[in-house]
């Protein structure tokens, strides 16, 4: 295990309540403390999406106890990867990040059943994801 993590990924969206709160859990689940996850929204809602948690509970992975952050300038500086979801949001830019943005469907106000879709989904772009790292830290 290497001493500091390989990489810091930071997942925004709005609210911060559903997509990056799911897609943090993922990274956090898959790649343990070898990638630094952060999550925040512009304007962040006030709890995590009750369907999100459901849905991720469903795989293992407890969300419950996160709390929507706001995004902060430092917390993308201090990110080597910054992934949007789909949302719109706006982030600073610095040089040196990689930028991607994830289209995904919001799952606010949508049941469980409605909510695992866009789950599944997230959870193939973060395996993707920590393949990527690993590959890099392999170059």
């Amino acid at each position: 295990m290497p001493s500091s993590p390989l990489a810091s990924v930071l997942f925004v969206c709005v609210h911060n309540a559903g997509r990056s709160q799911m897609a943090a859990g993922f990274l956090r689940h898959l790649a343990g403390d070898r990638v630094e996850v952060r999550s925040a929204g512009s304007i962040p809602g006030d709890q995590v999406n009750p369907s999100a948690v459901a849905a991720m509970a469903e795989l293992g992975i407890d969300i419950a106890d996160q709390k929507p952050k706001v995004l902060t300038t430092e917390a993308v500086q201090a990110s080597d990867y910054v992934i949007t979801m789909g949302c719109g949001d706006a982030c600073p830019i610095f040089p040196g990040k990689k930028y991607l943005d994830w289209a995904l469907e919001d799952p606010a106000g949508k049941g469980v059943e409605s909510v695992r879709p866009i789950r599944d989904e997230i959870k193939a772009r973060i395996e993707a994801l920590v393949a990527e790292i690993d590959a890099q830290q392999e170059a």
